[in-house]
């Protein structure tokens, strides 16, 4: 055989040829799709509670998949299309289906267009963190942050008046019809605004001492989101909702000091990215959402 020469595959030759660490994120995507999926049935049997915590468990497998594909190195085109088709399903649909069936649907069609509001521009924030992954030109302090609310969060925050509503800090869902509505609206805002958002995607090491305190924390996390689930998820929705003045400002210093190196003539050092840079943009379309 000549080096011109290649070897001929069929298409069941070439599927076993696949490494199993390119499956292994898409099987945890697929998963996080059927919890997203589930909570859709759920709310359409009643049982919030259980709707919601199906997709908080969507989102930490959301999480999850991108990180398992960057430490095997089992990025690929075909995970990244999988995952922006999941969380269209898991933080667009599913949030938007649970709130309308919770709440909005004492307002009929009005309230029905707005959990579709949700969704749409779920899908358009999701579009549009797809195309800024290929700019070319995109400094590389700005992977510290996200363009708008991204769609893991949005969701979150969008069900952030039934985590209340089941620790009866407020009314039935259908009695606050109408400030939910506003609620959402601005939520699916949000989501396709240009406010910027930190996406803690810089944080690529941590220094040695801080290795057992940062397990130890995500250990009682863990257990309060266990045993006080709607608590925790409501303290972190409005952690979440202070943190943005303050990713702003964050974002407008790093502009303005960008901004005066590129004008002192420094456009190299200004643009130059590290290694961890790099390996953080080749991953980004596993890890968000967008």
């Amino acid at each position: 055989m000549t080096k011109h020469e290649e070897p001929a595959y069929t298409g069941e030759q070439r599927l076993r040829q696949i490494p199993v660490r390119y499956l292994v994120p898409n099987i945890v995507t697929l998963l996080a799709l059927c919890s997203g999926v589930t909570a859709i049935r759920l709310g359409i049997e009643g049982r919030f509670e259980l709707a919601v915590a199906c997709v908080i468990l969507a989102t930490v497998l959301d999480a999850l998949d991108g990180r398992i594909a960057r430490a095997l190195k089992g990025s690929s085109k075909f995970g990244a299309e999988l995952d922006s088709l999941a969380d269209f399903v898991n933080f667009g649909v599913a949030p938007g289906l649970l709130v309308y069936m919770w709440s909005l649907s004492a307002l009929k069609n009005l309230g029905w267009i707005v959990a579709l509001a949700l969704a749409m521009c779920c899908a358009l924030r999701l579009a549009r963190f797809n195309v800024a992954l290929e700019d070319p030109d995109r400094p590389a302090w700005k992977i510290n942050y996200f363009t708008g609310v991204n769609a893991p969060a949005g969701a979150m925050l969008a069900m952030l008046p039934m985590y209340m509503g089941f620790l009866d800090l407020l009314p039935p869902g259908s009695e606050i019809a109408p400030f939910v509505l506003i609620y959402i609206a601005l939520i699916a805002f949000s989501m396709v605004s240009r406010v910027p958002t930190f996406s803690g995607k810089g944080v690529g090491r941590v220094r040695r001492e801080l290795v057992l305190p940062i397990l130890a924390a995500v250990t009682i996390i863990a257990a309060l989101l266990v045993t006080y689930t709607w608590e925790v998820v409501t303290f972190a929705a409005f952690t979440y909702i202070a943190a943005i003045p303050v990713s702003v400002v964050s974002y407008m210093r790093q502009k303005s000091a960008w901004e005066k190196r590129i004008a002192n003539g420094e456009e190299g050092a200004a643009d130059k990215k590290d290694p961890a840079d790099l390996d953080a943009d080749a991953t980004l379309a596993e890890d968000d959402k967008a």
